[in-house]
């Protein structure tokens, strides 16, 4: 499952929310499709999307099942919104949200461990890998990127000397 955006308001009286999403255009969401909300941390619940209308290139307003007031929807306001990862292959295959699960190799160090999450920080994205019992974060910038095999699933990198150690 991929961390595809947030919902961050609620708009009107009917439990419509707003969320958004680092997808890229917004054509990939539709009706009767699932996303799946983390309520708590660990838990993520499924919703079957009712409407949906793109508000912007980041942003939809959304009605999901069962959630038909205000009072209802507030409840989801700044929870984490999750897709299945073959919802976004269809749609933007480029998209560093598809690397979630991805070995980083370094050029020097070899394997590190797969990549366990991405995020959008900016105009940069930034993925967490588990290495050597600490989470560690690395830029996903074109310098450091030396080849991302999508068939395979690994990213090759060079990291800068020490960032491991930070």
């Amino acid at each position: 499952m991929l961390r595809i955006g947030k919902i961050v308001a609620t708009h009107g009286l009917n439990g419509t929310l707003i969320m958004t999403h680092i997808a890229g255009k917004s054509n990939w969401l539709k009706i009767d499709q699932v996303l799946f909300v983390a309520i708590q941390k660990e838990n993520k619940i499924p919703y079957f999307v009712t409407a949906c209308k793109a508000h912007s290139d980041d942003e939809y307003h959304i009605q999901l099942d069962e959630v038909n007031t205000i009072e209802a929807a507030k409840k989801f306001i700044g929870k984490q919104v999750y897709v299945a990862e073959e919802l976004l292959t269809q749609s933007k295959v480029d998209s560093p949200l598809l690397w979630v699960g991805f070995n980083i190799v370094d050029v020097h160090l070899g394997s590190l461990g797969a990549l366990i999450d991405v995020a959008q920080t900016g105009h940069q994205w930034v993925g967490t890998i588990l290495h050597e019992g600490k989470e560690v974060l690395l830029p996903l910038v074109e310098p450091l990127l030396q080849e991302v095999n999508l068939r395979n699933k690994y990213i090759r990198m060079t990291l800068p000397e020490g960032l491991l150690d930070i």
